[in-house]
């Protein structure tokens, strides 16, 4: 398979595992999301396709995804910082014809400070059909 093309971040070739870890490469997984050529179907793939663009450093796409009234005006994202596992612990609503949804995770990296991880339930809705990344509270 060809690799991905590169969108503001580091590249990954579509034969990879998708940083998400959903068991898919990343081709038939978050890659067609960050290309924008498919749109995420649920609030936890949008979800999963975010921590995936953070793992690639694609703020651009972090702010695709975003909410207009909560999206910052820029967004850095550290290169240094390696995002290495994601665990969806819990979604409520989010589905293919739902309006709104929630889903918990945790996600674990490593910076120059050593392990951490980032625990958060974060809200989404669908604004003509597409899902947007509202903000989280920090668990």
């Amino acid at each position: 398979m060809p690799p991905a093309a590169p969108l503001h971040g580091r590249d990954l070739d579509d034969s990879a595992r998708c940083p998400c870890l959903s068991g898919e490469t990343y081709g038939s997984c978050c890659g067609p999301l960050h290309r924008g050529s498919t749109p995420a179907p649920t609030a936890e793939r949008l979800m999963r396709s975010r921590y995936s663009a953070f793992a690639l450093a694609r703020a651009s796409y972090l702010l695709e995804t975003w909410h207009p009234t909560t999206r910052p005006a820029a967004l850095e994202v550290d290169p240094a910082t390696r995002w290495f596992r994601l665990d969806v612990v819990r979604t409520q609503a989010g589905g293919p014809f739902d309006a709104e949804g929630t889903v918990e995770f945790e996600a674990h990296f490593r910076d120059a400070e050593g392990a951490g991880s980032q625990h958060e339930v974060s809200r989404f809705v669908r604004v003509d059909r597409r899902w947007l990344y509202v903000d989280g509270v920090a668990g």
